[in-house]
């Protein structure tokens, strides 16, 4: 059974050009290094994986959870030797996604920087495509 990994919030990206990228997702530097660091003591874990599910006020919301192999539907992404699985009803909402990690005083988060979005919900933890 996986357990979550951490928390995420969504954001939608305006007027901002996403480059094609051959990845479904990009992973930002600081992300990159927080999984390594959540992955360097769980030695029978190879991974992190994302998926969508329906909740919260606005629709949808990602869910993270560490991951013991590739499932037979998910996406693989590699990056800087991180590996993430993206589950099959995640792919299309995650397209020209950015993965980031954000620390500030208050809290530590993955963000995820979707131009797809439409509209997501005042706290940040649901979206709508």
């Amino acid at each position: 059974m996986a357990s979550s990994v951490v928390r995420a919030t969504v954001r939608a990206v305006s007027k901002r050009r996403i480059q094609a990228t051959r990845a479904a997702l990009t992973l930002t530097p600081s992300a990159v290094q927080k999984i390594k660091e959540l992955l360097k003591d769980k030695s029978d874990h190879v991974g992190v994986k994302v998926g969508v599910r329906t909740r919260g006020c606005n629709g949808l919301s990602y869910t993270l959870e560490y991951a013991k192999s590739k499932g037979e539907s998910d996406e693989e992404v590699v990056q800087d030797g991180v590996r993430v699985f993206i589950e099959k009803k995640a792919q299309l909402t995650l397209l020209g996604t950015e993965m980031d990690y954000v620390e500030d005083k208050l809290s530590s988060e993955f963000v995820f920087n979707n131009p797809n979005i439409k509209g997501t919900c005042g706290c940040g933890e649901s979206f709508n495509i």
